[in-house]
């Protein structure tokens, strides 16, 4: 299905995310006519991604877009949100996916009764596999709703949820996920190589090992528990290195510990 907006699109931040929410919908079929971005610096790839498409950087900014989409980093809303509060209309959408700032603090800076949503999805939009939590103010209408979701569905899966203080975990959970997992793939390479491997041989391996395994996963509708249990042949090489994994301070309690701390972080920059 193609995607299609009422009206124009701004996207105010074309960094990683921004540039891969923007690469998904366009392989979509969004119309780069109704896209335009604000950005003062972009990235090297995300420019040769606009120039691809026709899509200009600072052109002169729409009123009313359809919807604007703020993508900056947390630290630089309080900054970029007042210059564009003239630009929202009735009929506009703001949606942010900026780290932990809340639906208040976003309202603070915006017309009153303004369409407000947040959402959380993360790198995997530039392949369409973005898992992505959203939320929403009062204020949204079931049309801009339907137009958020159509955004965010475009680029991967969606779930919608009433309680935004969820979104702290979210964030620790699949908005930062991705570096988790590349992390994995990253140690298992180098444990890989201090065992004697050449390092191409082993960046290899973890790579292509990583990948696969978070296909059948994906795929598969057993537990991650039920699936681990299957490749574990007891007192077998499996085995012995999931006893290290598995036991005290081990991978488990690492990641409990990882995750409380990016919970804790997007919850300070709520504020």
């Amino acid at each position: 299905m193609t995607l299609r907006l009422a009206g124009p699109l701004l996207l105010v931040g074309a960094g990683k995310m921004g540039g891969a929410l923007l690469e998904g919908w366009l392989r979509q079929g969004l119309d780069p006519a109704d896209v335009i971005v604000s950005d003062p610096a972009p990235q090297p790839d995300i420019v040769a991604l606009l120039e691809r498409h026709g899509i200009k950087v600072g052109a002169a900014l729409p009123a009313s877009p359809s919807v604007i989409l703020i993508a900056v980093k947390p630290q630089l809303v309080d900054a970029i949100l007042p210059p564009l509060a003239p630009l929202v209309g009735e009929d506009t959408l703001v949606l942010s996916i900026a780290a932990g700032r809340s639906l208040a603090s976003l309202a603070r800076h915006l017309p009153e009764r303004s369409a407000i949503a947040r959402a959380m999805p993360n790198t995997l939009a530039s392949i369409g596999q973005s898992m992505t939590v959203a939320c929403t103010n009062a204020a949204v209408t079931r049309d801009q709703a339907l137009a958020c979701n159509s955004l965010l569905e475009a680029v991967g899966e969606v779930v919608w949820i009433e309680d935004e203080s969820l979104l702290d975990a979210v964030t620790a959970i699949s908005g930062s996920g991705p570096a988790y997992v590349f992390l994995l793939a990253e140690c298992l390479a180098e444990a890989g190589e201090a065992e004697g491997l050449p390092r191409d041989l082993a960046a290899q391996l973890a790579r292509a090992t990583v990948a696969a395994a978070g296909e059948l996963l994906r795929r598969s509708d057993m537990p991650a528990a039920e699936l681990r249990e299957r490749v574990t042949s007891p007192q077998g090489t499996t085995a012995a290195a999931l006893e290290v994994l598995m036991g005290r301070d081990g991978l488990r309690d690492l990641l409990r510990r990882a995750v409380a701390a990016a919970t804790e972080r997007s919850r300070t920059l709520s504020a």
